[in-house]
């Protein structure tokens, strides 16, 4: 199982299932650009968290930690088992717009779906 994070804006269309996560669609960039890529705003964080976190590092454990709880809810676990199922047949690329390549959704939603994977 192959999941990768790449910014949107450095997007690279080539091989395998692209799906943006981000819950607000990225600035700047015409959906036509990204004809191909599934986008699942439901899986993005809540806006309230957004907000909250505004991308401060400092902020990051507690941020991960909240949004690992939002993605607990049911339509986020059905969505995230659509995604671990793309992840299974083919290479996944989980798209983001944020600056911070380390500190973003993707990377938490890479790490849930790991766990996921994982024999129990």
């Amino acid at each position: 199982m192959e999941i990768r994070l790449q910014r949107v804006y450095e997007r690279d269309p080539g091989g395998g299932a692209q799906v943006l996560v981000d819950r607000v669609w990225p600035r700047g960039i015409a959906r036509e650009r990204l004809a191909g890529v599934r986008w699942l705003p439901e899986l993005g964080p809540s806006a309230e968290l957004r907000r909250w976190f505004g991308h401060r590092p400092e902020r990051w454990p507690e941020f991960r930690q909240r949004y690992r709880e939002e993605l607990t809810r049911p339509e986020s676990q059905q969505l995230l088992q659509q995604l671990l199922e793309v992840a299974g047949r083919e290479p996944l690329t989980l798209l983001y717009g944020a600056r911070d390549q380390e500190h973003n959704q993707a990377v938490v939603i890479r790490e849930v779906l790991e766990e996921l994977a994982r024999p129990r």
